[in-house]
């Protein structure tokens, strides 16, 4: 870009142009000097071209990398252009600010750099539509938008309070220990302990002294007493991980606990009270397991006060783009890396892809995709390849049913924009969505009100 003989040759017409960019724009010299601020700049900064132009760069932005990797020292030193990097800058007032900026370096006619160029893009209102879409969606930590949980997040704090036994049934890795844990810190049991026991990973004799504890010379090596897991969680909740697991043995001594809220510790003739919560979950449909005779009906009649079903990931698709954007963050964290977004090839697989393993199937692709993403948005090359090379497009789901899902909420704007007599800031409140989310909708549906 021959920067330095227009700005010669027509000045005004230069800064109009600049100043009627809706992004922050501003250029600099070899010394990292400001040398034209144009007026979005001053309006996301709070600094006024005279304040700016003069000044180093990182004197007005305070970016979170100018010391580490700034964009525009990136693009001078390797003569490249950065495109929609993330940062936050601290405005005039103080207030932090996230922005994303390109930058390139710009040269004279014969082609020698003399300084360079930032474009940035103030996304609060962007940040702010996430933090109102992740409040409408999120409860406790559960992520969701589709109706059947959402119908579980309206009644998930009258359950919470009611203090009964709770059963949750869903598919391994759908979530069923964060809706325990949300019942639990929703609770009056809250500020008492909570404790997870895994029923399919022990056997009987060591499950009943995890669970009861034992007294001093119960077996060979019990040296000393041991409190069981219902001591631990005294006042609190204990929580037993598939249930659906335990022998017809056990689940005679879990009977009791739950009948009559009390045990005996392995080796112990004293009969202890429970002041628990209990709550179980299940990969496996008890009701079945009772039928065919491998589950105590009395045991499970006294677990199915209130019950919970969890659909799988295939039954709430809706949820995957969320879910991932969570994810993204979640590792940005953990690994400290500046990850935006995910291709849509990358997203329109794994909208398709059938999760065997459900949600914790999900987050494991996504970990692994920032182990090989360097870059700033995930391909479908950074996903595993054995989820890439084992389903081909017959596996898939059909991208005709993914559609579905498209049409179906097309036609719920449509109907509340006709309800509200075409008034989008009623429609947008009746949808618990901004006005300008709807406009958007609106738009990629080619919808006219």
């Amino acid at each position: 870009m021959k920067y330095g003989r227009m700005k010669e040759k027509y000045p005004d017409f230069f800064r109009t142009i600049l100043d009627s960019i809706a992004d922050g724009v501003f250029t600099i010299d070899r010394k990292r000097r400001i040398t034209s601020f144009n007026c979005a700049a001053e309006l996301i900064t709070g600094f006024t071209s005279e304040e700016a132009i003069g000044k180093q760069c990182h004197e007005i932005f305070h970016a979170s990398i100018c010391q580490s990797s700034c964009a525009l020292e990136e693009a001078l030193k390797t003569g490249s252009v950065i495109i929609d990097r993330p940062l936050s800058i601290i405005n005039k007032e103080g207030k932090t600010l996230p922005i994303s900026v390109s930058a390139s370096p710009l040269s004279d006619r014969k082609g020698k750099v003399i300084g360079g160029v930032e474009t940035f893009r103030d996304l609060s209102a962007i940040e702010e539509l996430k933090k109102e879409i992740q409040k409408r969606y999120t409860f406790e930590d559960i992520i969701s938008k589709n109706r059947e949980i959402q119908k579980i997040f309206n009644i998930l704090p009258d359950i919470a309070v009611s203090d009964s036994t709770v059963l949750i049934e869903g598919p391994s890795g759908s979530g069923k220990e964060l809706f325990a844990r949300a019942i639990h810190n929703l609770g009056s049991r809250k500020d008492s302990p909570y404790v997870v026991v895994n029923c399919g990973a022990l056997p009987d004799s060591l499950l009943e002294s995890e669970l009861f504890g034992y007294v001093k010379g119960a077996f060979t090596d019990a040296h000393h007493d041991k409190q069981g897991r219902f001591a631990l969680a005294e006042k609190g909740t204990v929580f037993l991980d598939e249930i659906g697991d335990i022998s017809p043995m056990f689940q005679v001594k879990l009977l009791r606990v739950l009948q009559q809220r009390e045990y005996e510790p392995l080796g112990s003739t004293k009969t202890l009270k429970a002041d628990v919560r209990i709550m179980a979950a299940t990969s496996r449909s008890l009701a079945e397991l009772t039928r065919n005779g491998t589950f105590r009906q009395d045991l499970y009649y006294r677990l199915n006060v209130v019950r919970i079903e969890l659909p799988p990931l295939t039954r709430r698709r809706e949820d995957i783009p969320l879910l991932i954007e969570h994810f993204i963050c979640l590792f940005n964290l953990k690994r400290n890396k500046k990850i935006s977004g995910i291709s849509d090839d990358a997203m329109d697989f794994l909208m398709r892809y059938p999760y065997p393993g459900n949600i914790r199937e999900l987050e494991n692709i996504i970990e692994h995709a920032f182990v090989l993403c360097h870059e700033n948005v995930i391909g479908i090359n950074h996903l595993p390849l054995d989820i890439i090379e084992g389903y081909s497009e017959i596996k898939l789901l059909p991208k005709e049913d993914i559609s579905l899902l498209f049409v179906a909420e097309r036609r719920i704007i449509e109907e509340t924009l006709k309800n509200n007599s075409g008034k989008r800031v009623a429609t947008a409140r009746d949808l618990g969505i901004s006005a300008v989310t709807l406009w958007r909708k609106m738009k990629k549906f080619r919808i006219e009100a």
